[in-house]
């Protein structure tokens, strides 16, 4: 059994290529900040290192409206879980510096969030996307 867990929360209206792109971006984010959630390489048996998956569960949920990720980014911030965004304006930049930008100029409130990423201890994070369906 998994200690913490990665939970990705996705707006369900989203483009199907914007909701793998979101999810992809967000599990990185995981994987950038914390090391340790890093898995050891996979080795074929004729001796061919492969990349490393992430060691926790990444579970992937749908929101209904903005407000359903709202709700489960307030959520997993009073919990304090580690929290990742992408918002609809990170649709339009093309670089590290124009994403930068991009969120520099919201405040956290004012964040028109399409997906976010949860990671931290199991039943915090369950209790985070409380009411949350998995995607489909």
């Amino acid at each position: 059994m998994y200690e913490n867990k990665i939970a990705v929360v996705i707006l369900k209206d989203l483009d199907d290529w914007q909701k793998l792109n979101v999810t992809a971006f967000l599990a990185s984010s995981v994987a950038i900040a914390f090391p340790e959630t890093h898995g050891a390489a996979l080795v074929s048996a004729t001796g061919t290192a492969y990349l490393p998956f992430l060691k926790h569960p990444i579970l992937v949920y749908a929101a209904q409206s903005g407000e359903q990720i709202r709700r489960a980014f307030n959520r997993a911030s009073e919990r304090q879980l580690h929290l990742g965004i992408y918002t609809s304006g990170l649709f339009a930049t093309k670089n590290e510096q124009g994403n930068l930008t991009e969120i520099a100029g919201h405040a956290d409130a004012d964040l028109d969030l399409v997906g976010i990423v949860i990671y931290g201890e199991n039943k915090k994070v369950d209790k985070a996307v409380d009411k949350l369906k998995f995607h489909s």
